[in-house]
């Protein structure tokens, strides 16, 4: 064994008794690292899962995955949309720091550029098979945006992963198909793809023109190219033969990650699934449609359970399930009415899907991004539940240290290592984390408080009926006392006004946080 070798074999083993992994199994100079497989949810609730206290839907294997590991309740993604914690659990980096992380458009160029370290370059680095499944919507190609009809890059297989087989954006935004690699899917070279965001491309139909066209409606926006009966965000033309049916996405995703699992069984994989689920349009395949009885976001809740109870039997079929890492998160809080007119608002009954939380995806209350949050590896995470505060950018560095991969000094600027809080050996968590909302608000939380930064903005998102949280004011919040976010106190604690809204502007002032 070299000595790079052994130091990565020694880090290893000192970070898993961190876990108090002392078994025999992880004390012999054979132990290989655990498997990772990080399962990303797309717009999932803090109230969601029956684990986390929902009646409505029950969720069954993901209840499974936490009675098998640790449920965290203090848990954050960095931002209340999609692709600004996409980026910051990847590249360990705040991504309000950058300007071009916003919602990205379905053409957006690469949003990550070659060579940069992520959290997938660093697994691959420390031996890891890496794969990314499901949603990206971090960008492809180059400035201008990907060339559909050739060869898409840079991409994923540009910062670490070995494998892809992308959504590119989002299911409700062009174009409707699937990348694999550097390629599109089943495209047929004499149909090429056009993508527009900024006039209509007239060959098609649309939603706005067309509704007689549509099996699902929109309750706003979404009414450009009708692809599969649902009109979308942006134009699209071409690509016919390569263009996804709704229903058939989650077992399409699904099926690709296990054969990845399976191909990848004999060393040490990293998979990254982000599923389409529970974002719009929610169109469940057959076997989920109506029976949720909360309309298709429940179905397409019963779909995400589904999808995650194959992920775990294939482990258990594979003999790799005591020793792999799953982690399940979502990328931000839950919205009901997005845009299409799905029956999910009539049908929502007294389900709360933030929970306890205020506020939703797009918020800079809480129910924006504290986030459903399981870890499991069994006999080295503890079972149970964990209090600990912790941030989705952390997990590049953790799962890093747990990977015995030091980090360069220019990698991860955000990112600290809590290996110990993510495996259930301290409650400590971090100092703070930071928040972000779809409308740049920033809050900090620290021992139990939250502050929230004067922010201008309309108080209610119309669309979506989400409360924002903007302010022009100051907002605190004890957390501990008022996990609703009801009872503004700043006008009589002007000092911890004070210290939280420092400790925020130095976080911003400061090009890196990770010490």
């Amino acid at each position: 064994m070299n000595r790079s070798a052994t130091r990565r074999h020694f880090l290893f083993q000192t970070a898993s008794s961190l876990a108090g992994a002392c078994s025999a199994s992880l004390a012999g100079p054979s132990s290989r690292p655990p498997n990772i497989v990080l399962l990303y949810a797309d717009d999932l609730g803090f109230g969601d899962l029956s684990c986390y206290g929902a009646r409505r839907t029950p969720t069954p294997n993901i209840d499974r995955l936490a009675a098998g590991g640790l449920r965290f309740t203090d848990a954050h993604a960095t931002s209340a949309t999609c692709t600004p914690s996409r980026y910051s659990l990847l590249t360990g980096e705040y991504a309000w720091r950058r300007k071009d992380t916003g919602i990205a458009r379905g053409n957006a160029a690469a949003l990550i550029p070659p060579g940069r370290p992520t959290l997938a370059s660093t697994l691959q680095k420390a031996g890891y098979a890496t794969a990314a499944v499901g949603k990206w919507h971090l960008g492809l190609g180059p400035q201008g945006g990907p060339n559909w009809d050739g060869e898409i890059a840079p991409g994923p297989g540009d910062i670490g992963f070995d494998y892809s087989f992308l959504i590119p954006a989002t299911g409700d935004r062009v174009p409707c198909v699937f990348v694999e690699n550097r390629r599109v899917v089943g495209l047929d070279p004499a149909d090429p793809i056009a993508v527009s965001f900024d006039k209509p491309i007239l060959a098609e139909p649309t939603g706005k023109d067309h509704p007689e066209l549509l099996k699902m409606h929109p309750s706003h926006g979404h009414d450009q190219t009708i692809v599969n009966g649902v009109s979308r965000i942006g134009y699209m033309s071409g690509g016919k033969a390569a263009r996804w049916v709704d229903e058939d996405i989650a077992d399409t995703l699904t099926q690709k990650a296990i054969r990845f699992m399976e191909a990848k069984a004999d060393r040490p994989f990293f998979l990254y699934f982000a599923t389409q689920d529970i974002h719009v349009p929610r169109m469940p395949h057959s076997r989920f449609a109506d029976k949720s009885g909360q309309g298709a976001r429940g179905d397409v809740i019963l779909q995400l359970d589904w999808c995650v109870g194959q992920i775990l039997d294939t482990l258990d079929r594979l003999g790799l399930s005591g020793n792999t890492l799953v982690l399940l998160s979502s990328d931000n809080g839950p919205v009901v009415d997005d845009g299409y007119r799905d029956r999910s608002v009539e049908l929502l009954q007294d389900h709360k899907p933030a929970g306890p939380l205020r506020g939703g995806k797009y918020s800079a209350f809480d129910g924006g991004t504290r986030v459903p949050f399981l870890v499991r590896w069994p006999g080295k995470v503890r079972k149970g539940t964990s209090p600990a505060l912790f941030s989705q950018v952390d997990l590049y560095a953790s799962l890093a240290a747990l990977a015995g991969q030091s980090l360069p000094p220019a990698a991860a600027p955000d990112s600290r290592n809590h290996l110990p809080s993510l495996l259930g050996m301290s409650n400590e968590g971090r100092e703070y984390a930071v928040e972000h909302s779809a409308s740049g608000a920033l809050s900090i939380l620290r021992g139990g408080w939250k502050y929230i930064a004067p922010h201008p903005g309309p108080r209610i998102d119309r669309n979506v009926q989400i409360e924002l949280g903007n302010d022009s004011d100051p907002q605190l919040y004890d957390l501990r006392q008022d996990l609703g976010e009801r009872n503004n106190l700043a006008p009589a604690n002007p000092s911890k006004v004070r210290e939280l809204s420092d400790l925020l502007q130095k976080v911003q002032e400061s090009p890196r946080t990770r010490v």
